[in-house]
């Protein structure tokens, strides 16, 4: 599958390398998260002994981490990290969410994070175009993200931006639901299934 001429990978076994790769030129992401953070609750004990890159290595061969990988050739370059909720159950400001929620989605996007090389070029929304295609592909449903909401005189270092920003999801078609804490909020897109294959 490709976007914007970027080619798209599902997150998985055969995919592990190109995504530590990734991961590992930028120190593990966010402080040596490793993009594991959205799928602790509970925080599982054997985290602490074989550290976050193991876990989400566990993780993908289990089938139980999603994400898609926008390639430049043979090199990943950008994420966006999606999931059903009990997959990625640990939220910002998760209570608030929990109570103010009538109808959970059928899928969350987590986090994006794009290669230090290839910011600020349009390539987090190219990942979330990815996921949004492997979603159509799973059977489509209600996604929902949550971008930061900020003002526009407001600038913040995209490297602090795991969600990116409303106004890009507003551009991929998502609507505003609801503030959720302080500078976030929750946009919601219903995807269509993909049509079968003839």
């Amino acid at each position: 599958m490709s976007v914007e001429h970027y080619r798209i990978e599902p997150l998985g076994p055969s995919t592990w390398d190109a995504f530590a790769d990734l991961a590992e030129r930028h120190n593990g992401v966010f402080g040596g998260c490793w993009c594991t953070w959205f799928h602790l609750y509970p925080d599982p004990p054997e985290r602490r002994e074989i550290g976050n890159r193991e876990l989400k290595r566990r993780l993908v061969e289990q089938g139980r981490a999603h994400a898609a990988l926008v390639f430049d050739g043979d090199e990943a370059v950008a994420w966006a990290e999606y999931g059903p909720v009990d997959e990625l159950p640990n939220i910002h400001h998760r209570k608030q969410w929990e109570a103010e929620t009538v109808t959970p989605p059928d899928f969350r996007i987590t986090c994006l994070f794009v290669d230090r090389r290839y910011r600020r070029a349009g390539m987090a929304a190219t990942a979330v175009r990815g996921a949004l295609e492997l979603v159509a592909q799973a059977g489509g449903g209600l996604v929902e993200a949550y971008p930061h909401d900020l003002p526009e005189d407001k600038k913040i270092s995209s490297s602090f931006l795991y969600n990116a920003t409303r106004t890009m999801y507003e551009r991929l078609g998502f609507e505003y639901v609801r503030p959720k804490g302080q500078g976030n909020c929750v946009m919601t897109l219903r995807v269509p299934p993909a049509p079968a294959p003839r």
